[in-house]
């Protein structure tokens, strides 16, 4: 039922980002991730090894009982398999697995995300030989906050840190487990951990680029001499210079497997710093040094908006329209950031949205053109005029995004591009807005069907069954409703292109007007087909009310953008 589909996508959902200390035998890797997978509610999205590192970051999403669940079998089936007293990796690690981080992902807030922290080291430290210390937004002490200083001393200072008093853990018991080490278990935002290609194998070097870009920044020695004395305030505290990027932590490390140092950061905060920020802040510095940075990786997923911030970064210095499709963004962001310098960058691994994309929920978007127009002849009354309206209003601001892009890149206009590409941008929202309402129409549609076969067999069933109805009526109402603000809207670009935009395209910003004049009054006929069945007749008069001012005013509009492209032409 419609409703209930609804319903689903406010469940809440947490991201689990376990790390273990095992990144060269992978059997062992997948035996952990198998425990994972065997838990219902719980995706696997992600699972990243690495060889030099000996670590592997593994990314799940679910539900918070689930991914609880999953985390606890992962650490248990990590004790048994990783002995620690063996381990040697270039990363800072404390135990088999060395951190296990719950992130809010969706309708939870950080607070229950922590108490769930909580609740998995509770259980954990009961069942488990293994010492656990809670860190970021779930730490019990504030010098615990930051998993560098919990981790500080690493796996082999832990039989003497488990010995001070201000180290006892947080569940779990006081004392060494020399094959399992201790864990962090946290509440965090989401973190990005990535890491930056340097054409030099020197570890030295590396890490004075870490030192210019990460926020700690280096101490402040005298007369800036590497070997110079540590300056210190008036309380003896060592003075630090900043480096350039808040929120992010690095360190320099060579790694053997690809023959070159990297910075390996972890950006803690992307409104603090981005990703695109953080590689030209790195880029910067490394000129100066003299090295380059002749790419970079991201370790685990990252979320749709920093690949497409990336995207529009680098666009806009090469002065060219961020107005492009999202596909053409993420690829300007690969090749810029050099993601797929190491081996194939998926963006349908990668990218956490898409890995957690229902492609059930679009089936009329994944289609070619052929296969829609055959659907739509069908004897299936779905899809109908409904979806056809928003499409056709798709295309539509298509056209007009599309004579923005051409002005923006018209030789002789390179100095309106900025002007050209915030058109095409706004085009491209409207764009993507109503390509969702074509599958979003049937969606209400098959809401009102399943609906209509709830059980009716007694009163209660009834009053449930006719509640869902109009709920599911009300919501079919509400979908093409949308897509005629949305078309509406578009007229704002075309109209914009037919005055301003590349001449050579004015017939596409008219044939643009004619589509969403069309999407228009094709979805007002379904506003209309959908309110004769609801009862609440109230609301009926006030949909109906809004929908012929937006069919009025359409037509207006439609008529002043072909006086223009009509003119223009000399027809």
């Amino acid at each position: 039922m419609q409703n209930n589909r609804i319903e689903m996508n406010k469940r809440q959902l947490i991201e689990c980002v376990p790390n273990f200390s095992e990144g060269q035998d992978l059997s062992i890797i997948k035996e952990i991730t198998d425990e994972i997978e065997k838990v219902d509610g719980v995706k696997l999205l992600d699972v990243d090894p690495g060889a030099a590192t000996n670590r592997t970051v593994v990314t799940f999403v679910g539900e918070p009982e689930p991914v609880i669940e999953a985390a606890f079998r992962a650490i248990k089936k990590a004790s048994e398999l990783i002995d620690m007293s063996k381990h040697k990796g270039e990363h800072p690690r404390m135990g088999a697995t060395d951190v296990c981080p719950l992130v809010p992902v969706a309708n939870i807030s950080m607070e229950e995300t922590a108490k769930y922290a909580h609740k998995l080291a509770e259980r954990a430290g009961s069942e488990l030989d293994i010492p656990f210390y809670m860190y970021e937004s779930a730490a019990t002490k504030k010098d615990r906050k930051n998993l560098a200083i919990v981790r500080a001393g690493e796996y082999e200072g832990l039989p003497q840190k488990l010995k001070k008093a201000n180290w006892k853990p947080d569940y779990g018991p006081a004392r060494f487990n020399s094959k399992s080490g201790a864990t962090a278990i946290g509440a965090r935002d989401f973190l990005v951990a990535y890491n930056i290609n340097l054409n030099t194998t020197s570890v030295r070097r590396a890490n004075s680029i870490a030192f210019d870009i990460r926020e700690k920044g280096r101490l402040k020695r005298k007369g800036g001499k590497v070997n110079g004395a540590i300056l210190k305030n008036k309380k003896g505290d060592p003075l630090r210079q900043k480096g350039s990027c808040k929120s992010v932590k690095a360190i320099g490390w060579f790694i053997e497997e690809y023959g070159v140092a990297q910075i390996s950061m972890n950006l803690t905060n992307l409104n603090d710093t981005s990703l695109h920020k953080a590689f030209e802040e790195t880029r910067k510095s490394a000129n100066k040094r003299g090295l380059r940075v002749t790419g970079s990786e991201l370790v685990g997923l990252v979320p749709l908006k920093v690949l497409l911030d990336a995207g529009k970064y680098f666009l806009s210095l090469q002065k060219r329209s961020i107005g492009v499709s999202e596909s053409e963004l993420i690829k300007i962001a690969v090749k810029s950031l050099g993601l797929d310098e190491l081996g194939p960058f998926d963006p349908q691994k990668k990218i956490i949205e898409y890995q957690l994309r229902d492609n059930n929920l679009s089936p009329l978007l994944s289609m070619d053109l052929q296969d829609f127009a055959d659907e739509t002849a069908s004897e299936s009354p779905a899809p109908g005029g409904g979806s056809i309206a928003a499409y056709v209003g798709a295309l539509g601001i298509s056209l007009g995004t599309m004579v923005a892009n051409l002005s923006s890149h018209r030789k002789v206009w390179d100095s309106r591009w900025e002007e050209f590409s915030k058109w095409a941008n706004q085009g491209q929202e409207l764009k993507d807005q109503l390509l969702k309402m074509v599958d979003e129409d049937t969606n209400s549609f098959n809401g009102i069907i399943a609906a209509i076969r709830l059980p009716k067999s007694n009163e209660a069933e009834k009053t449930i069954r006719a509640k869902a109805i109009q709920d599911a009526t009300k919501h079919a109402i509400e979908v093409p409703l949308k897509v005629m603000e949305l078309s509406l809207e578009s007229f704002n670009v075309l109209k914009g292109m037919a005055k301003t935009g590349n001449p050579n395209s004015i017939s596409d910003a008219g044939v643009g007007a004619l589509c969403a004049r069309a999407a228009v009054r094709g979805a007002y006929l379904n506003v209309m087909i959908n309110s004769g069945d609801l009862d609440d007749k109230k609301y009926v008069t006030s949909i109906s009310k809004k929908a012929g001012k937006m069919v009025k005013l359409a037509d207006k509009e439609e008529a002043e953008v072909l006086k223009l492209v009509n003119k223009a032409l000399g027809i």
